[in-house]
């Protein structure tokens, strides 16, 4: 791995670590969890944040819209992971299901950017604002569903003119050729690096004298 990431210009973009996500007995968990299992998932994502704290590199939280009471009901045309989400309230503010995994929770310098209503973590939020606020150039993705939130924030951030990084075992997805498209048909289109988290780790701690 050759990027080479300064803490003053990098940033590790979480996206949607609910419990109805990453813990047990989280509506979604049961469909995700056999490849989260499979990459070691959480052990990853721990791994990840951990190492961008440690080097100075802050983290940004990026949620999605948490469901609440009439969400979807007067809209002309919600895309189909709306249509599911009013029927099974996931992410349901004021639930468990719609809190951050225990393990994932803001602290420090983090930021937490306002909820993304459908897949990409800059459409209607104040993401890109607040990166530029905060001299970011670069954007480490890690979090849920490969293939969706992950696959459109990572093609936002592209288009804005970010350096993209994918992190293999530090997302999820429901099957494994949903994994498999994301990182290798669709990744390569707009990702700077697909890496994996031992090699991001490394890199963090190197920092910006890294060659």
């Amino acid at each position: 791995m050759t990027d080479v990431y300064d803490p003053a210009r990098t940033a590790i973009l979480l996206v949607d670590p609910y419990n109805d996500f990453l813990s047990e007995g989280g509506k979604v968990w049961p469909a995700v969890s056999r490849i989260a299992g499979e990459v070691g998932l959480l052990d990853h994502l721990r791994a990840v944040v951990a190492a961008g704290r440690e080097n100075g590199v802050r983290v940004f939280f990026v949620p999605h819209r948490r469901w609440r009471e009439g969400d979807y009901e007067d809209w002309d045309h919600p895309n189909p992971t709306q249509r599911r989400i009013g029927q099974s309230h996931t992410f349901a503010f004021g639930t468990w299901g719609g809190e951050f995994h225990p393990d994932f929770r803001p602290a420090g310098t983090d930021v937490v950017v306002k909820e993304h209503w459908a897949q990409s973590g800059f459409a209607n939020t104040d993401l890109d604002f607040r990166l530029k606020q905060h001299g970011v150039t670069h954007v480490v993705l890690i979090g849920l569903l490969a293939n969706t939130c992950i696959e459109s924030t990572g093609r936002f951030a592209m288009e804005l003119g970010y350096h993209v990084t994918l992190v293999r075992d530090a997302t999820a997805a429901f099957r494994p050729e949903m994994m498999h498209a994301a990182h290798e048909l669709n990744g390569p289109t707009f990702a700077h690096s697909i890496t994996t988290t031992g090699e991001l780790v490394q890199a963090l701690k190197n920092g910006p004298t890294a060659t």
